[in-house]
């Protein structure tokens, strides 16, 4: 609904008259219907007219913002409801005192404008619960932008798409019936704006949702977890200067990519992020993510991170002691083969059993043996020897043996054929073959002979059997003497649920592949799909914490019978009577609803009586043309 400055000339004089106009849709498409004529109000800006607008539209269907701001009052709007309500022939806004017993014509009744509304429903209540509604605009957004800004939100966690198809998933879910927003005229541009917006507050936001989240679900904040992933682009991305080749997770080497950090809390939620080059090394990035961490929540004397053996180098356990913190992390595999005679002593292993995760059923059932040692200066170390990982670990290793072997012909073929003579160019390229496969080239001998042109090749046995012996087996290193070595164990386990989260980002979220081809708009579009993570953690959470193990997927597919829709009541008397509310839940839909403590009512029943709305539009133009 909104007011709508029309202006005619007569006698070389010009007449401006204001209507109270709605968007509705017709078969033929988006329509404009007048309301009522408003007569020559006084000038206002743009901002008060769509402010005024929303303030009638709201008394006239009762219906609740999301967005609540304060209420001045405006002499005004209770002028507009009355005459909107007394406007000749009824309108779309106009309800009749006894409309509550209609006698209708029930083989003409109809159903109209029938929109999915369960997804976007839980997402929105879960939306204000986490406080994003305050949020936002106190960060600064707007209340449009900031509505705009949940639409997005919704799109990612419900139906993934770009902005360009963004508008069109908006209109045919029932988000404008929810926000109580009008998004009838909404374009792409108007989304690549609002990214535009909100760019510049993120980390305000991302710190304040932090602080609810703790207060909301009682989060442990001792403990951090922090990994990273890559996304990568499509097209060149000529423009962004982060993108860049690396080592891509994605398996999409030709592509360019930007590397994200993500620190989550034991339970699950996002705590910080970052967005670094695409070709940055997993150990370069650790102290910039404690800074993140520092501004985001604070961090405290005491606290624990757990990282993974892509970051377990030297210089990374002492920036992070030096913060005083405590660490759990992953040693890196060659640190494995000094230990081998303590793996192959079984005695004094403690036995574990994983469970496989409820939200994952693909998971296997595990087997993890558990020894806790003391390693020189005083550092616990934690031997681990999985069974479920000696089946990647060997697959892992064979791969790479193939993948050298192959190497190791193909540079063979060439020193043979001539292609390659130069022994230091040879040095170099056997060199670039151990430095490509650490993991089993240390146990290939590789020679070359520069008098009959052949390329040797050698295998040690002993340590071909080492490494054999090591699949399965990693360490855990602590410097928390207080730690058993399950405790230790299962902290470090929990490292799962940030690879977990970056699972969801990029396939239920969508995050991957990035179309923008503007740095600003690609942090933002990580930062919506990490909005949309953060409700999605919240539910799973919610439902966990009653004991219900289930994904955001299930839930979301579940959601998916809820609708809104118009009822089409045509009366004896000639007019159409027309109520706007959800359907009525199935059962499925209501326990979750119970669950997850939502009213199973979307939006309060709207009724709107309707009498020749045409005929109405014409004899107010009319007015208007015959104005004095």
């Amino acid at each position: 609904m909104f007011i709508k400055k029309n202006t005619s000339r007569q006698n070389g004089k010009t007449y401006t008259n204001y209507l109270l106009v709605e968007s509705v849709r017709t078969p033929k498409g988006p329509r404009q219907r007048v309301i009522c004529s408003l007569g020559d109000l006084s000038p206002r800006s743009k901002e008060e007219w769509l402010k005024l607008a929303r303030k009638v539209e709201v008394a006239l269907t009762g219906q609740q913002p999301l967005f609540d701001v304060p209420d001045v009052p405006d002499p005004l709007v209770h002028e507009i409801v009355d005459k909107a309500r007394r406007s000749s022939g009824g309108s779309s806004a106009a309800t009749r005192p006894d409309d509550d017993v209609v006698a209708v014509h029930t083989d003409r009744v109809e159903t109209e404008d029938v929109l999915d509304a369960g997804g976007a429903h839980v997402g929105v209540q879960f939306f204000k619960r986490l406080g994003m509604d305050e949020i936002l605009p106190a960060a600064g957004l707007s209340e449009r932008s900031a509505a705009l800004a949940c639409a997005m939100v919704m799109n990612r966690l419900i139906s993934p798409a770009s902005e360009n198809a963004m508008p069109g998933w908006i209109r045919r879910n029932a988000m404008s019936d929810i926000l109580g927003t009008d998004f009838s005229n909404l374009s792409e541009e108007s989304l690549y704006r609002n990214m535009d917006r909100l760019y510049p507050h993120r980390a305000i936001i991302e710190s304040e949702l932090a602080r609810r989240e703790k207060n909301l679900f009682n989060l442990d904040t001792t403990i951090f977890f922090y990994d990273l992933t890559s996304t990568y682009f499509e097209g060149k991305a000529q423009g962004i200067e982060k993108a860049k080749r690396g080592y891509s997770r994605d398996k999409r080497p030709d592509c360019k990519q930007v590397v994200i950090g993500l620190v989550i809390n034991r339970d699950g939620f996002p705590v910080a992020h970052e967005i670094f080059d695409g070709n940055v090394q997993d150990r370069q990035t650790l102290a910039t993510m404690l800074d993140a961490i520092d501004k985001r929540i604070g961090l405290r004397e005491g606290q624990t991170v757990v990282v993974d053996r892509g970051m377990a180098y030297g210089d990374n356990i002492k920036e992070i002691k030096a913060r005083k913190l405590h660490y759990i992390v992953a040693s890196r595999q060659s640190e494995r083969d000094e230990w081998l005679a303590q793996f192959e002593d079984l005695e004094g292993f403690r036995e574990i059993k994983r469970e496989p995760s409820p939200l994952n059923p693909c998971q296997k059932k595990t087997k993890v043996l558990v020894r806790k040692t003391t390693a020189d200066g005083g550092e616990t170390l934690v031997l681990c020897h999985s069974d479920g990982r000696l089946e990647k670990d060997r697959a892992i290793r064979e791969k790479h043996e193939a993948r050298l072997l192959a190497d190791i012909a193909a540079l063979q073929k060439r020193i043979a054929g001539g292609g390659l003579k130069d022994p230091l160019k040879i040095s170099e390229a056997i060199g670039r073959l151990k430095e490509r496969y650490p993991r089993v080239a240390r146990y290939y001998r590789l020679g070359h002979d520069p008098q009959t042109a052949t390329l040797s090749v050698a295998v040690d046995d002993d340590r071909k059997t080492i490494a054999a012996s090591l699949d399965g087996c990693y360490i855990l290193k602590t410097d928390r003497p207080d730690l058993d070595a399950e405790e230790a164990w299962r902290i470090y386990m929990n490292l799962t649920r940030a690879e977990s989260a970056f699972r969801a980002m990029k396939s239920p979220l969508a995050e991957r592949p990035i179309f923008h081809q503007i740095e600003r708009r690609v942090e933002t579009h990580i930062f919506l799909c990490l909005l949309a993570y953060h409700i999605l953690v919240s539910v799973e959470k919610t439902l966990l914490d009653q004991g219900v193990h289930t994904s955001w997927a299930t839930v979301r597919e579940t959601l998916d019978t809820h609708k809104i829709a118009t009822i089409v009541l045509p009366t004896d008397s000639g007019a159409t009577l027309k109520i706007r509310k959800s359907s009525t839940p199935t059962e499925e839909v209501a326990r979750l609803y119970t669950l997850l403590n939502v009213p199973a009512q979307i939006i309060p029943p709207r009724k709107t009586w309707h009498s020749h709305p045409d005929r109405l539009e014409n004899v107010v133009t009319e007015k208007i043309k015959k104005r004095p």
